[in-house]
C-alpha cells in the first residue's frame, strides 16, 4: 500500500487542498483547447476530450515528473491533419498509436537526454510557428460553404462572429486584472454561452461541426489493413508526432525543473508519453504530449505532485459522461476567442526584443525555423532543419578558433602549441599552420590546450606525418588527452603513429 502511495505522491507534505483545485482548474482550461484542436484537425470533437483524458491519466500516474499536464496538444495534432485529409480517421489512430511505440523505444533506450542539442532560436521559431499556425487555423471559421463553394461570413453572420470572438478575448484580457481565482477561457465561454444561449442568438455550435456522444473511451482496433503500404503511409506521421510529442514534453520538463528546483526523469517521461499515445490509438483519442500552458496553470496553481493530474483527468471524464449535452451547445465563436488568445500566449514575444542581441545567425535560424513551420506544417522537420543549420554554425565558428602559437627552444626542436579543436572543419586552418619544408630536423605538436576530435582530425594529422616523414623530419604529439589518445590508437590502421606514454609527456611518435 504504501507502494501505490509513493506512486501518487500521497504523502504529509502534499498539499490535497492546492491539488485539487488545481486539478479542477486545469480541466477547465483543457477542454476548450481540446475541443478546438480536435476540430481544428477535422476530427469528432469527442476524439480530443478522450486523448485529454488519457493522456492526462496516464502520464500523472507514469510521467516522469510531478506537475507536468498532458492532453490533446496542438503540436501533435498539427503534424496529423494532413493525414487526415489524405487517408481518414482510422489512419490517424494507427498513426498515434505508432508515434507512441517510437517514444518508448527512445525511452527504453535512454535517447531522451538529446533534447539538450535543441538550441534556443529552434525553439523560439518552432513555437512562434506554431502559433501562427493555430492562429491561422481559427480564420476558417470566419467562413462558410455555399452551393459547395467556401466563402467568407458577411452580413449579419459576420458581425455576430466578430463580436463574440472580441467579447471572448476582451473576457480573457481583463478578468486576470480583477481576480485569478478562476480561470479567464472558462469564464469567457460561460459568458458567451449564456449570452448566446438566453438570448437566442443564431451562430455556430459545436453541434454544427460535429455529435458529442457521452461513453466511455471504446476499445476500438484502428480499422486499417495490416500491409507494408499502410505502415509507409503512417509511419513518417507516427515519427513526425513522436519527436514533436518528446520535444514539446522534454522542453516542458526543463521548464518545470527550473521552476520547482528539482529534477525530472525524461526517460521515464518518454516511456509514458508513449504508452498513453498507444492508449489514445486503440481507445479513439487524437494522441497527445505535454501541454505547457496547462502545465504553468497547474503549477501556479500550487500543485506540486502528481494528484492534481489525476484529479484533471476523471474531472475530464465525468463531464464526457454527463456533460455532452451541454458541450454540444457551446459556441463555436468562443473556442475561436480562446484559441486566438492561445496563440497569441504561445508566440514567443520577447524573440523580437532579442533581434538586436542575437547573432545574425541565431535571427536567420529562428526565422528559417518558423517559415518552416508555417509553410509545411511540418515541425519535426522544421526542428531538425535548425538544429542542422545551428550546428554547421557552430562548426564553421569553432573552425575559424584553431590557431597555434610557435617557438624554436634552446636544442632546435620547433613546437607548435595548438589551440582550440581539430575536427572537420578546422582541418584546413591546422594544416596550413606548419612549414614542413623550413621546419627543423624535429617538430613537436602540443595538444594540451587542443583536442583531436573525430576522423578528420586523425587523418589530418596522418598526412601531416607523412609530408615530415617524407623530408626525413620526426614528429611528436605531446600532452594528447586520453580520449584523443585513444581514438588514435583504435585507428591505428589509418595513422601512421604509435601512441607511446611518456612518463612526462605522454608522447605520440611516428613509427621507425
Amino acid at each position: 500500500m504504501q507502494k501505490i502511495f509513493n506512486l501518487f505522491d500521497f504523502s504529509q507534505k502534499v498539499d490535497y487542498k492546492n491539488e485539487v483545485l488545481a486539478g479542477l482548474t486545469v480541466a477547465m482550461t483543457m477542454i476548450p483547447e481540446s475541443l478546438s484542436f480536435a476540430i481544428l484537425a477535422g476530427f469528432p470533437p469527442l476524439v480530443g476530450l478522450y486523448a485529454a483524458f488519457i493522456m492526462g491519466i496516464i502520464t500523472a500516474v507514469l510521467g516522469g515528473r510531478p506537475g507536468m499536464v498532458s492532453g490533446g496538444a496542438g503540436a501533435t495534432v498539427v503534424v496529423l491533419i494532413a493525414l487526415m485529409n489524405s487517408h481518414g480517421l482510422e489512419y490517424v489512430f494507427a498513426a498515434v498509436a505508432m508515434a507512441g511505440i517510437i517514444q518508448i523505444a527512445v525511452g527504453v533506450f535512454k535517447l531522451g537526454k538529446f533534447i539538450r542539442l535543441v538550441p534556443q532560436p529552434v525553439m523560439f521559431g518552432f513555437v512562434n510557428g506554431l502559433a501562427v499556425i493555430i492562429f491561422t487555423a481559427q480564420l476558417e471559421q470566419f467562413k462558410e460553404i455555399i452551393n459547395g463553394q467556401v466563402q467568407w461570413l458577411s452580413g449579419d453572420a459576420l458581425l455576430i462572429m466578430t463580436v463574440l470572438v472580441a467579447l471572448t478575448i476582451g473576457i480573457i484580457l481583463i478578468l486576470p486584472k480583477i481576480t485569478k481565482t478562476v480561470p479567464p477561457s472558462l469564464v469567457a465561454i460561460l459568458v458567451v454561452f449564456a449570452i448566446v444561449y438566453f438570448f437566442g442568438i443564431e451562430t455556430r455550435q459545436v453541434k454544427d461541426i460535429a455529435s458529442v456522444s457521452g461513453s466511455l473511451p471504446p476499445f476500438h482496433i484502428p480499422q486499417v489493413p495490416f500491409t507494408w503500404e499502410m505502415l509507409q503511409v503512417i509511419f513518417p506521421y507516427g515519427l513526425i508526432m513522436a519527436a514533436v510529442g518528446l520535444t514539446e514534453g522534454l522542453l516542458t520538463l526543463n521548464l518545470v525543473d527550473e521552476i520547482t528546483g528539482t529534477r525530472g526523469r525524461s526517460n521515464k517521461e518518454c516511456v509514458a508519453q508513449g504508452t498513453a499515445n498507444i492508449a489514445n490509438g486503440f481507445f479513439y483519442g487524437m494522441g497527445g504530449c505535454p501541454m505547457l500552458a496547462q502545465t504553468l496553470v497547474n503549477l501556479s496553481s500550487g500543485s506540486r505532485a502528481r494528484l492534481s493530474g489525476i484529479i484533471a483527468a476523471f474531472t475530464i471524464l465525468a463531464i464526457i459522461l454527463v456533460g455532452a449535452p451541454v458541450i454540444e451547445l457551446l459556441p463555436m465563436a468562443a473556442l475561436t476567442g480562446v484559441m486566438i488568445m492561445v496563440a497569441v500566449g504561445t508566440f514567443e514575444w520577447t524573440s523580437f526584443r532579442t533581434f538586436r542581441r542575437m547573432p545574425k545567425s541565431d535571427v536567420l535560424v529562428m526565422v528559417l525555423v518558423t517559415l518552416v513551420t508555417i509553410l509545411l506544417h511540418n515541425l519535426a522537420l522544421a526542428v531538425l532543419i535548425g538544429v542542422i543549420i545551428s550546428a554547421l554554425v557552430f562548426a564553421w565558428d569553432n573552425a575559424k578558433r584553431i590557431r597555434a602559437r610557435k617557438r624554436i627552444d634552446e636544442e632546435g626542436i620547433k613546437h607548435y602549441e595548438i589551440y582550440g579543436p581539430l575536427f572537420f572543419g578546422s582541418v584546413q586552418a591546422f594544416n596550413d599552420k606548419f612549414d614542413v619544408l623550413n621546419d627543423p630536423e624535429e617538430v613537436i605538436i602540443d595538444f594540451s590546450e587542443s583536442r583531436v576530435v573525430d576522423m578528420s582530425g586523425i587523418e589530418a594529422l596522418n598526412k601531416l606525418t607523412e609530408r615530415y616523414h617524407k623530408e626525413g623530419k620526426k614528429l611528436h604529439l605531446r600532452y594528447l588527452s586520453e580520449d584523443c589518445r585513444r581514438l588514435l590508437s583504435n585507428a591505428d590502421a589509418i595513422i601512421e603513429v604509435n601512441i607511446l606514454e611518456d612518463p612526462t609527456y605522454k608522447l605520440a611518435v611516428d613509427k621507425t
